[in-house]
C-alpha cells in the first residue's frame, strides 16, 4: 500500500465467563507492543462529545499507535460508536453534534477550521456494523471512490489489489460485473473493505463489523483484520469480548455513568490498556465485572 501521512455481550456465569475470557486472553498477543515501539497515529486529550446538551463521550483520554488493533468494549449506551466516528469526524454529519477537546491525527488537530472533513473520510475510512453495498456491480463499488478522487492509476489494478486484499478476488474475479447484492453477508462486508481501502487510507475504523454475520464469516474478517494491520491501523467497536481477545494489540473498557451535573448517563472511559492486561489483570473493578459477565 503507498500511503501519504499527513499533510459475550452475552451474560453468562461468572466461571464460564472468567474461562472463555482466560482462554481467549492467553492466546498468543496479536504482535502486541510497548507504545514506545510505535508512533502515534491518534491523540485524543480529554475529549468530550456533545449531541445538543447531552454529554455521550466524557474526558476522554487514549493513544492510538501505527500499525495495531485497538478494540472499544462496552455495554450498549457507553460512547463505544459515538468516540470512534470522532476519528474521521463523521459525527459532523449529525446536526447538533459537537467535539471539545484535542484530537490530533500525526499531530495535526482533526478539528481545525482549515481540515478539509471530506479529505480526512478519505484517510480514516470506516466500515459499518452492517454490510452497505452500493446498489452497482462489484466493480463498480471499488471504483467508485477512486473514481471520485480523480485518480490516474488504473483501476482495473485498483479493483484486483484492493479485492485480494481483502481476501475477496478469488471468489468473485469473473463476476465483477454482476450485482454486489447478490454476494453473501460475509463477502458484502468484506467488499465494503476492499472498498474503503480502495482510496489508500491510513486507517480503517469498524463499528461491530461481524455483529451481523456467522461465526464462519466472523472468522474470515477477524483473519483479514489481522492480515492487514501490516498496512492499516485499526480500530473496531466489539460487543464479543473474545473477538477483542483475539484480534486486537490494545483494549478500551468503556461503561457509561450518570453525570451528578446533569442526570443523565454519560460514556466514559475506565481503561486503556494492552489487550493482554485488560484481560487477565485488569486495575479497575468496573473492568472485572465486565469481562467476567457481572454486568453489561
Amino acid at each position: 500500500m503507498t500511503s501519504t501521512k499527513p499533510e459475550i455481550d452475552s451474560m453468562v456465569g461468572f466461571e464460564d465467563a472468567r474461562s472463555v475470557v482466560t482462554q481467549a486472553a492467553g492466546q498468543e498477543p496479536a504482535a502486541a507492543a510497548p507504545a514506545t515501539d510505535r508512533a502515534p497515529v491518534f491523540e485524543a486529550r480529554d475529549v468530550s462529545v456533545y449531541y445538543s446538551d447531552f454529554r455521550a463521550v466524557t474526558n476522554v483520554d487514549l493513544t492510538i499507535n501505527d500499525n495495531e488493533i485497538t478494540a472499544f468494549i462496552g455495554p450498549s449506551g457507553c460512547g463505544k460508536s459515538t468516540m470512534l466516528r470522532t476519528f474521521n469526524r463523521m459525527n459532523d454529519l449529525i446536526e447538533g453534534a459537537r467535539m471539545v477537546g484535542s484530537l490530533t491525527y500525526h499531530g495535526i488537530d482533526l478539528y481545525s477550521d482549515d481540515v478539509d472533513p471530506v479529505a480526512v473520510r478519505r484517510r480514516i475510512g470506516m466500515v459499518f456494523q452492517k454490510p452497505n453495498p452500493f446498489p452497482k456491480s462489484i466493480y463498480d463499488n471499488i471504483a467508485f471512490g477512486p473514481r471520485l478522487a480523480g485518480t490516474d492509476e488504473n483501476m482495473d489494478d485498483i479493483v484486483e489489489r484492493s479485492l485480494r486484499g481483502a481476501g475477496l478476488w478469488e471468489e468473485v474475479k469473473d463476476r465483477l460485473k454482476t450485482s454486489a447484492l447478490g454476494l453473501s453477508g460475509g463477502q458484502q462486508q468484506r467488499l465494503c473493505i476492499a472498498r474503503a481501502t480502495a482510496v489508500n487510507p491510513d486507517v480503517l475504523l469498524m463499528d461491530e463489523p461481524c455483529s451481523a454475520l456467522d461465526p464462519i464469516a466472523t472468522g474470515r474478517i477477524e483473519e483479514l483484520m489481522l492480515e492487514m494491520k501490516k498496512d492499516y491501523t485499526i480500530v473496531i467497536v466489539t460487543h464479543n469480548m473474545q473477538q477483542a481477545a483475539r484480534v486486537s494489540d490494545r483494549t478500551a473498557f468503556f461503561t457509561a455513568e450518570l453525570d451528578p451535573n446533569t442526570d443523565q448517563r454519560t460514556g466514559l472511559l475506565v481503561e486503556y490498556d494492552l489487550t493482554t492486561t485488560i484481560f487477565s489483570q485488569p486495575a479497575d473493578e468496573r473492568t472485572e465485572n465486565y469481562i467476567t459477565g457481572r454486568f453489561g
